[in-house]
């Protein structure tokens, strides 16, 4: 009792007190400091129960298994593992679903699936099959997922509710809302529809899956709502954009008296920051703190990112100063701010208090710290870093890699970035074939940048960047029968060029628009504006500069080779 009440002092006091004690005494109290990730005291009432003589069973082991899924520590799991089956364990159904279970959990899917393809298929339950599924979705693997449940409705098991709950929350990609709605139809014949879990998970699943319509279908037809529910519902359309219908949803929350927690706070926040929505950010933080909200550290991260993405650098530095707890999160986000905003320096400084306040960065820090050095052209500095995550036992990513092929690249050296690319551990993605092809668009090698241009035409062969950026390289050089070639080549694979858009927020509210874009309502007011602006940045231009600087602009305006002339 004392163990699952959190009270893990009062349970060990009782325990320690006991004049004799027995195998379940020993389970319970290992369990409990297994749950809290406590090694060490572990390991200690592992020894004393040798010493008192009482052989582990297969709850101790399972036990243990916990400690080593709270730790994410596979090589103890695989310590454990092997213990269970040296004892004769593994034949306990049990203790192998909890095998999967916390395989998944530590990162290990190949060996969860070799548990699960070992137990006996006579001893197999329903618990292991939504082991192995809900590692799958853990790893975002619907594929595998659905196959697997494909093969459990052969096997004649039939699914409970977390069976498919644990199925739903693997369909994270747009090509899998087809299947989303089969298992959402299997979900209503096996009776699971009016469970508010279900309906919570299709929310979050049709959002994810671009189904935003039919994720609002769900949340409408609940007769009862939760707060999970209308998270869920906010949520979705927050990272779809749609901040005005979020806000709308949010005050209808609390008009149905459900109060917002710090989750929705969250997804609102970090919405304001994809869409520039400084006001509106500042409102809700406003919200936020006078909800007691002001001394949560998640809270307090999402505004210092949001606040980094709207280019409030103030604000967001204001915010992490008076923090009263730090974490790895809140130090990446303030470096990723400066680095983002151009106050390099200072991303670089705050780096090194991190380091001195004994936080450890991971590899999402190390990225922003590269991405600092490569804005500000620091090659040195970025090596220096690149090579020190090995010393904090950080794995490079392709973004790691991406971001040095970036570095080396703005300086000129296109034939190190060559030579970096062809030494990588890792396959390069379209990322690093970009950052070599915009560097060579920066220093006009057009060699280099047919060979880059062919890597991107294989890797992402629908996207138009790799089709203009080349093009505009062969415009520049004069070729312009390589030109048309390239433009036909796009025409015939079907490769569509989007206009960029811009973004604006206007009393709270935000408005997108494109080069030349007329649909406005106020679109001849703001055109008259903007040619009267144009006309007085003209006139200060001519006004406040010499004769040179005059003759430079006309010669910029009229398109002529400014160094020839």
């Amino acid at each position: 009792m004392y163990v699952k009440c959190d009270h893990i002092n009062y349970a060990y006091e009782l325990f320690d007190e006991m004049p004799e004690r027995d195998i379940v005494a020993y389970n319970a109290i290992i369990s409990g400091f297994s749950r809290m990730g406590y090694l060490g005291r572990v390991i200690l009432l592992v020894d004393k129960m040798r010493f008192d003589g009482i052989r582990p069973d297969s709850v101790t082991v399972m036990g243990l298994t916990q400690l080593a899924c709270f730790m994410r520590d596979a090589k103890l799991l695989n310590v454990i593992h092997g213990f269970g089956v040296r004892t004769g364990f593994d034949r306990d159904v049990a203790v192998s679903n909890t095998w999967i279970a916390a395989y998944a959990k530590c990162g290990e899917l190949g060996m969860a699936e070799m548990v699960f393809e070992r137990i006996d298929f006579w001893f197999l339950s329903v618990v292991s099959w939504n082991s192995l599924i809900s590692g799958y979705a853990d790893f975002g693997e619907s594929r595998k997922a659905v196959e697997l449940y494909k093969r459990m409705l052969v096997h004649g098991y039939r699914p409970e509710l977390s069976t498919i709950l644990n199925l739903l929350a693997s369909f994270v990609q747009q090509e899998a809302l087809i299947i989303g709605k089969s298992i959402h139809s299997h979900g209503i014949q096996l009776g699971c529809d009016s469970s508010i879990s279900l309906c919570n998970t299709l929310i979050s699943m049709y959002s994810k899956c671009g189904g935003l319509d039919l994720a609002r279908q769900v949340f409408d037809s609940m007769v009862e709502k939760t707060c999970v529910s209308w998270t869920a519902m906010i949520g979705g359309y927050c990272e779809k954009g749609g901040l005005e219908t979020a806000l709308s949803l949010f005050h209808s929350m609390e008009s149905a008296g459900q109060k917002p927690d710090l989750v929705t706070m969250v997804c609102l926040i970090s919405a304001c920051g994809q869409t520039g929505s400084l006001e509106i950010g500042r409102q809700l933080e406003q919200y936020a703190f006078t909800r007691g909200l002001n001394h949560d550290v998640m809270v307090l991260n999402a505004l210092i990112d949001m606040y980094s993405k709207c280019g409030s650098t103030s604000d967001a530095q204001e915010l992490f100063r008076k923090m009263p707890e730090r974490t790895v999160v809140s130090w990446t986000t303030i470096i990723s701010c400066y680095a983002l905003n151009g106050a390099h320096s200072e991303a670089l400084s705050q780096f090194h208090l991190m380091l001195q306040s004994d936080i450890k960065p991971n590899h999402i820090t190390f990225l922003a710290v590269l991405q600092a050095c490569t804005h500000a052209g620091l090659l040195e500095k970025g090596k220096e870093y690149f090579d020190s995550m090995k010393s904090y036992d950080i794995e490079r990513s392709l973004d790691h890699y991406a971001c040095m092929a970036d570095l080396l690249g703005r300086r000129g050296k296109l034939i190190e970035v060559m030579n970096f690319i062809k030494t990588m551990p890792i396959k390069p993605d379209a990322g690093i074939w970009g950052s070599l092809l915009g560097a060579c668009k920066i220093h006009r090698n057009l060699e280099i940048a047919e060979y880059a241009a062919c890597h991107l035409f294989e890797t992402e062969p629908d996207t138009a960047a790799p089709y203009v950026e080349l093009a505009n390289l062969y415009a520049d050089s004069g070729k312009w029968d390589a030109v048309a070639a390239v433009r036909a080549k796009m025409k015939s694979n079907k490769v569509t060029k989007f206009p960029g858009q811009s973004l604006i927020e206007v009393n709270g509210k935000s408005y997108t628009f494109t080069v030349e874009d007329r649909c406005h309502s106020e679109g001849s007011v703001i055109y008259d504006v903007l040619a009267h602006l144009t006309l007085q940045i003209k006139d200060k231009l001519y006004s406040n500069c010499d004769d040179d600087v005059r003759w430079f602009s006309l010669l910029l305006v009229l398109g002529l080779d400014v160094e020839a002339t």
